[in-house]
Formats: structure tokens, sequence, C-alpha cells
């Protein structure tokens, strides 16, 4: 990934989105909370979205250390729902 600039953005309907700065297309992640969650986060949830952007953000960079072969083609392309307590 470049050096671009990246912005932090609620949208419309209340998610909070990350998207290159100064373009207006679609976000590149937006990130939902329930209702339940909101009355829990408070005025915290931007705070709350930006570290786990942060923490994706360096998952990206660290899937360069993986070793190789550890994500099967398979496994990349199927989708799994995990359960995090």
């Amino acid at each position: 990934m470049s050096s671009e600039t990246f912005e932090i953005i609620e949208l419309a309907n209340g998610d909070v989105a990350l998207r290159r700065s100064g373009h207006k297309e679609d976000p590149l992640v937006s990130i939902h909370f329930s209702d339940e969650s909101l009355q829990f986060m408070r005025k915290h949830k931007v705070a709350i979205a930006r570290a786990m952007l942060e923490a994706g953000i360096e998952a990206v960079h660290n899937l360069d250390d993986l070793e190789p072969g550890y994500l099967e083609e398979d496994e990349e392309a199927m989708p799994v729902n995990h359960t995090i307590h």
C-alpha cells in the first residue's frame, strides 16, 4: 500500500467508515454498531471504531510476516464467522 492519506468519517446512517482523504467514493471499510453496543459505548463510538480500524491495518501489514502457505487458497476465498468472547 502506498503512503496515501485516509480519513475516518461518520456516514449518514451512523456507521463509521474509512476512506481515502478527499475522495467521495464508497468507503474502503465501514463499521456498523448495534443499538445495544451504542448504548454501552455512548460518546466513544468513533474512538472505538478508530482502534478497530488501526488493528485491521496493523494486521494487513503483518500478513507479510506469515509463513508461506499459512493461508491456503480455499481459506482466503471462504469467509468465516467467528465468535469472540
